[in-house]
């Protein structure tokens, strides 16, 4: 693969496969990387990250080149059974080391990464046990029936 930096000698098995085909992939489609950043969801700087294995690319990153690359579906399925396994083993940076104060524990370090799959991702606490997504909904609910009843009597 001439013109891709050399992948790390430590990447997993499965990781350098996945990685290796996902170039061949985007080398298939003859877009740059800005193009293809264009034409996906995914900066120019996260494509080269994933090509580069440095990290792990979100699993709609992969259907979108899949679908610019015009794969199949059984093909297209079968990026993703590799994306599931190259992510099982991607190697996980270090723990970070928990600060006096304010720091990340173990359970929270993955806490941001979109890329990380929710199977992986800790359990998140709530300070109350009301979900304000939850609460919002019903409150709209509330609202449109109010709104439906006014209409009703208004219109006699």
């Amino acid at each position: 693969m001439s013109g891709w930096q050399a992948l790390p000698d430590d990447l997993p098995p499965e990781v350098r496969h996945f990685v290796e085909q996902l170039r061949q992939l985007k080398d298939r489609t003859g877009l740059s990387l800005v193009a293809l950043g264009a034409r996906t969801a995914y900066s120019k700087s996260s494509w080269h990250r994933y090509l580069n294995a440095t990290q792990p690319p979100p699993r709609q990153a992969v259907a979108a080149l899949c679908r610019i690359a015009g794969l199949g579906t059984t093909d297209a399925e079968r990026f993703g059974v590799r994306w599931e396994l190259a992510v099982q083993a991607w190697p996980r940076p270090a723990p970070p080391a928990r600060a006096a104060e304010g720091g990340k524990g173990a359970d929270e370090r993955y806490e941001d990464d979109p890329t990380l799959p929710w199977w992986d991702e800790p359990p998140k606490e709530r300070a109350s046990g009301m979900n304000p997504l939850l609460l919002a909904a019903g409150l709209l609910l509330v609202l449109v029936l109010l709104l439906g009843l006014a209409g009703a009597v208004a219109s006699g």
